[in-house]
Order: C-alpha cells, then sequence, then structure tokens
C-alpha cells in the first residue's frame, strides 16, 4: 500500500487523543475472546460497555498533533498514525459517491482506555465504532495483537481492512441496517453475524475502489489483499474460539467464521459493489 507522495491529506477527520493507565491493570471482562466479542457487540449496537464491565477509564493525557505531523502521502507512507489519516480520507471520499445521503465520521486513535457515547471502553474490545457518537474508536496496540496473539500477517493493508470494516458500520448505521440485527447477537446465522459478514464486505468494496480516490500511487497488489485476506481469517469466530477455548461454539457466535469473513469480503473486493453486499438475503 504505497501513498501519493503529494496527496494531500485532511487530518480533521482523525483524532489522536493521549495515553493513560488503567487503575488495577484493566477494565473486567470475563470469559476470555467470548467476553470480548460480547462486548463488541454491545458497542456494536450502542450498549454501554460499562455494563457489561462496570468499570470506567482514567482520564487521560493530550494526543497527538495529527494536523503538524500528517500532511502529505509521503508522510502516511513514513507514520502509523500519518497512515490512519490517509485511509480515512480515501474511506470518506469513496463512500459518498455510492452511499445517497452519506455523512462523515470521525476516528479516534486512543490508547488504554477510552470514553465513548457508548459508555467507557478499553484496548481488549480492539476497534469499534460507536453509532451513539458516530465514531470509529481505534486502539493501534489491537494490530501487534492479530500477529502475536492472533496469527495475522499484519501489514498496512491488515490496518486499512479493518478501518474499512469499522467504516461499513458507519454506513449501516445511517442506512438503518443495525435495526435489522437487534435483539438477534448470537449465533451461526444470527443478526449479528451478517451485520458483520456484511460490514466485511463494504471494507472489500472500497479496497477494490479506493485507487480512484487519488490517495494512492497504484491499485493495491496481491500482497495488499492477502494481508486482508489474513486479518479477516484471523479473527473469525471459530478461529477466536479454537485458540482461546480449544473448542468452536457456534451458538456464540458474533462475527462469523474465518471461511465466512474470508468469503465476503472477497465479495466485496472481486465486484467493487457495495450493493453485492446483503448478507440479510439467503444464506451466508
Amino acid at each position: 500500500m504505497d501513498f501519493k507522495d503529494d496527496a494531500q491529506l485532511d487530518s480533521s477527520q482523525v483524532e489522536s487523543r493521549g495515553r493513560g493507565r488503567i487503575p488495577g491493570g484493566g477494565l473486567a471482562v470475563g470469559g476470555g475472546a467470548a467476553g470480548i466479542l460480547a462486548l463488541i457487540v454491545a458497542l456494536i449496537f450502542g450498549i454501554n460497555p460499562g455494563d457489561i464491565t462496570g468499570g470506567d477509564p482514567a482520564p487521560v493525557g493530550p494526543g497527538s498533533d495529527l494536523s503538524a505531523q500528517c500532511k502529505t502521502g509521503q508522510d502516511a507512507d513514513q507514520n502509523e498514525e500519518c497512515r490512519v489519516v490517509g485511509v480515512v480520507n480515501s474511506i470518506q471520499d469513496y463512500w459518498p459517491k455510492v452511499a445517497q445521503n452519506y455523512e462523515p465520521a470521525k476516528t479516534v486513535m486512543f490508547s488504554q482506555q477510552v470514553n465513548t457515547a457508548c459508555g467507557a471502553a478499553d484496548s481488549s474490545v480492539g476497534p469499534f465504532y460507536c453509532p451513539a457518537d458516530r465514531t470509529v474508536y481505534l486502539d493501534l496496540s489491537f494490530f501487534k495483537q492479530l500477529e502475536s496473539r492472533f496469527g495475522a500477517k499484519g501489514g498496512p493493508f491488515a490496518q486499512a481492512y479493518v478501518i474499512g470494516h469499522e467504516y461499513g458500520h458507519h454506513v449501516q448505521n445511517l442506512l438503518g441496517t443495525n435495526a435489522r440485527a437487534e435483539g438477534d447477537r448470537q449465533g451461526p446465522e444470527s443478526g449479528s453475524v451478517r451485520l458483520e459478514l456484511q460490514a466485511d464486505c463494504y471494507a472489500g468494496a472500497w479496497a477494490k475502489n479506493a485507487y480512484e480516490t487519488g490517495l494512492f500511487e497504484k491499485p493495491f497488489t496481491k500482497t495488499d489483499i492477502d494481508e486482508a485476506l489474513s486479518a479477516a481469517s484471523a479473527v473469525g469466530d471459530d478461529s477466536i474460539q479454537e485458540r482461546t477455548q480449544g473448542r468452536v461454539n457456534p451458538d456464540g457466535f458474533t462475527h462469523g467464521t474465518s471461511a465466512q469473513r474470508v468469503k465476503w469480503f472477497t465479495t466485496g473486493y472481486e465486484s467493487g459493489d457495495p450493493n453485492r453486499c446483503d448478507t440479510f438475503a439467503g444464506g451466508i
């Protein structure tokens, strides 16, 4: 993934908040990865995570000045936070062209914990979208966990896939798709799984069209897409359950299997058409 050196970045779409320490070592999230997945589902549906964790985050200090350090595509190639800015800029250039009445969403990069309109969350949640404040929240340490804990290849485009997925949730929120999954939050055919797979497909559709946003030097390569597929596979419900619990329980699925996540990202990428992403019609 290579940005055009002279591409102009809009850092106003991304905020970098300061760093802090969580009292007592962190918010209590029971049940290993199953608990983490439940917390992510809570955030997607706008439930206060504090109702699950019973915790509140500590205050944090000031964040980075992105406007000073993230100005061009060259900055995005050399700095991880600037790369996030570039990816967000591309995604938010793409969606107004294909989704009527699209409204921009801010991304907040945080460290360890964050307060949101959906409640308090810590870094164990991973990246998430809060519909109550229409904001994507991203702790960059998650991408290291993808490699070290879940066996993903990592790489810049793994990050881009995750960001694209979270903005897929923003599109769903604007379209009212979230309502189709309410009250149906677990199980292999659940509304929650269908919602997540659709967000994967939306990420793929953006990836196919990202070059047209004018920020990238060339279309994404097979190596880039392989990084995305590796990340998608690593965060499948079956893969996470097998790694953390030693067994697979489909009744606890919230995001879809590794194979399903790869399938739906690929569907979006190969078609380049978000209209091909209707995971609520038929089998998945």
